[in-house]
């Protein structure tokens, strides 16, 4: 039962953020979504998503790692031949660029837990 408890547990925190760093990758897209890869983060690096706006058409985002001084930062990216102004947002945990709303985790959690407790 003891073995079960620290299954989940180790299953419902995500890992600590010393050492690697994992982000999620997506190349810039005007998708609504942008589901991604894992990709490892320099040390220097923070997990980003970016979203670009351009007059006249509808947003891009993409997701990746960058150098921690690019956060925040408003820059011009060109995709399918129009400048678009891209503002990297950066967030420091675990594949936190994955875009994963509270209820997904919340269901994943439980979902989890249900899945343990029949295995024990």
């Amino acid at each position: 039962m003891v073995l079960g408890w620290l299954l989940f547990l180790a299953m419902a925190t995500p890992p600590s953020t010393t050492g690697t760093k994992e982000c999620i990758f997506c190349e810039l897209t005007d998708s609504t979504k942008c589901p991604g890869t894992h990709m490892r983060c320099g040390d220097d690096e923070d997990c980003f998503t970016g979203h670009g706006v351009a007059q006249g058409v509808g947003p891009v985002i993409n997701k990746g790692c960058v150098h921690s001084t690019s956060c925040g930062r408003e820059e011009p990216v060109q995709y399918m031949g129009l400048t678009y102004s891209l503002t990297t947002t950066c967030c420091y945990g675990f594949l936190c660029n994955g875009g994963s709303s509270p209820s997904e985790a919340a269901t994943s959690l439980a979902l989890s837990f249900l899945l343990l407790h029949h295995w024990l």
